[in-house]
């Protein structure tokens, strides 16, 4: 290069930051970013032909890795596009960088068509801001790493302008600005006081998640629970929890409200370690929307951004609280027959590999999965943080980029279609991604919550605003037709048999499993 743009000086900072993969859905006002990846050839731009697939990769990416990608989206639209799976990113506080594109600063003024404001989506995810002038560039890019990285549950996003970025800085620097990661919080001293008062001396229950679902981190947790006769509990959705054999395994707090309401109701103490205070997913006539007692002391040891692992070890420390020996059990037989959502679980676990990396949309037709999986291989589960559907395709092919490990993605037929340019992707960078479409025809989930919300009529007009059989989905000639080659499983044996030949083989496949229809 014999001079420097704004672009140029963009694509030096994130590499000086380690920021060196791009998930990018580009348009005319990126151009000069797209042309600088020639220059350097560190960064991996990846395209995605929907901006929802390069945001909720980019969140799969910094899941597995802790480390921002970049997104690159066009002018507010893109974003917008984009917002919903960066809304699950900020609910599972992982750090994520958007550089969105803007008209050139002299042209805002004549209210172009795609003209918009950006600042005002951005606003609701975290730190934005929009670089004035080339110069500019570099500090403001290094500012929007340091912002990606906290405090956890911000979404930093960059705006450039054309203009800014096809602009030669006057001077470049020497050194590029490297941003400083923010050193995690120190436990709060009188939280941990009143959290081991409440441990010997209430009945209470310890509520793990966030950053403390790493095997390690669950051991110290298990300890705990065990010394002091509590409930050892781990959120609803977790951003990313190491599982499977060796691996302590805390009760799962239920989704239904009821349900964890009375999980939680005879406890004087609940203790939470990088978790929040569960509340109901939804509304619900006569539901309580804070799902702890009334009366529940809440202790919050280590909130999000906090060293979660030093809370829990201090805590071991101080009740002495002796190792626990890893439970023993069996990975379930493969099963044959009938495919239905139990057989499909048990067939998940029993072919499951070591070390894959799990991305669960599965809604209702997973529900037995985690189960069944208990003492599978050690595997890492990532679900739907943000209750946004269409994050599974995507946050499996981020899953993939970030830590080339086999990803096995369980994404329900109705989320499927919200993303399904996600498996081009898969095919184009040729990804170990093993996609099982859970094919029941239904949004099934909705015939749940219609009647909990107190709906119970059955009118063929409203049903059939819940179904997705008229016409069918055909599953597989949608992966085909994106690339990965795809096969058909009507039965437990059919499901086993495309499951071993996927791990078997490199490179992306998809299973679509035909379940009842409806939740079974």
């Amino acid at each position: 290069m014999t001079s420097v743009n704004g672009a140029h000086a963009l694509l030096a900072t994130l590499t000086a930051n380690g920021v060196t993969t791009c998930f990018a859905n580009p348009g005319t006002s990126e151009m000069h970013f797209v042309a600088g990846l020639d220059d350097f050839a560190e960064v991996h731009g990846i395209l995605c032909l929907f901006e929802g697939v390069a945001t909720g990769a980019a969140d799969g990416y910094a899941r597995v890795t802790g480390r921002p990608a970049a997104t690159l989206l066009h002018l507010g639209p893109g974003l917008a596009n984009g917002w919903a799976n960066l809304h699950n990113a900020r609910r599972a506080r992982v750090p994520v960088l958007n550089i969105v594109g803007d008209h050139a600063t002299y042209h805002a003024t004549y209210d172009a068509p795609l003209q918009s404001d950006i600042g005002a989506l951005a606003s609701a995810l975290g730190w934005h801001r929009s670089t004035s002038a080339s110069d500019n560039v570099a500090t403001d890019t290094a500012d929007a790493i340091a912002a990606a990285y906290g405090p956890p549950g911000r979404i930093a996003t960059l705006i450039l302008p054309a203009d800014v970025s096809w602009t030669d800085l006057t001077t470049a620097p020497p050194t590029w600005p490297v941003a400083s990661r923010p050193p995690l919080v120190a436990p709060d001293a009188h939280e941990l006081t009143r959290a081991l008062d409440a441990l010997r001396s209430k009945r209470t229950a310890l509520l793990v998640g966030g950053s403390a679902l790493d095997a390690e981190q669950l051991s110290l947790a298990e300890r705990i629970a065990v010394a002091t006769s509590s409930k050892f509990i781990v959120e609803t959705f977790p951003t990313i929890m190491e599982r499977g054999a060796g691996v302590a395994s805390p009760e799962r707090l239920i989704y239904v409200a009821e349900f964890a309401t009375a999980q939680l109701k005879d406890f004087d103490a609940l203790v939470l370690v990088g978790a929040r205070d569960p509340v109901s997913f939804f509304a619900y006539p006569d539901v309580a929307s804070v799902l702890r007692a009334t009366d529940c002391e809440l202790i919050d040891v280590a909130p999000p951004g906090s060293d979660t692992r030093a809370a829990l070890q201090a805590l071991v420390d101080d009740l002495g609280a002796a190792l626990v020996a890893a439970p023993a059990g069996e990975v379930p037989s493969a099963p044959t027959g009938e495919l239905t959502t139990r057989s499909l679980a048990v067939a998940l676990a029993a072919t499951l590999p070591e070390d894959v990396i799990v991305s669960d949309e599965s809604i209702t037709a997973g529900a037995h999965f985690a189960g069944a999986a208990r003492f599978a291989p050690r595997h890492s589960w990532m679900t739907l943080t943000g209750g946004a559907i269409g994050m599974g395709l995507p946050l499996a092919l981020g899953a993939a980029v970030g830590a080339r490990r086999r990803v096995l993605a369980l994404e329900a037929d109705g989320s499927m279609m919200y993303t399904l340019q996600a498996l081009w992707t898969m095919a184009r960078e040729n990804l170990d991604v093993t996609v099982v479409g859970l094919s029941n025809r239904s949004y099934a989930v909705l015939n749940y919550e219609r009647q909990r919300v107190g709906v119970i009529e059955d009118g063929s007009t409203s049903q059939r605003m819940l179904e997705i059989d008229d016409p069918p989905l055909d599953l597989c000639a949608l992966a085909k037709g994106q690339g990965v080659p795809s096969v058909r499983a009507t039965t437990a044996d059919e499901l086993v048999a495309a499951l071993r030949r996927s791990y078997a083989t490199p490179g992306p496949m998809f299973i679509e499993a035909v379940l009842p229809k409806g939740l079974n």
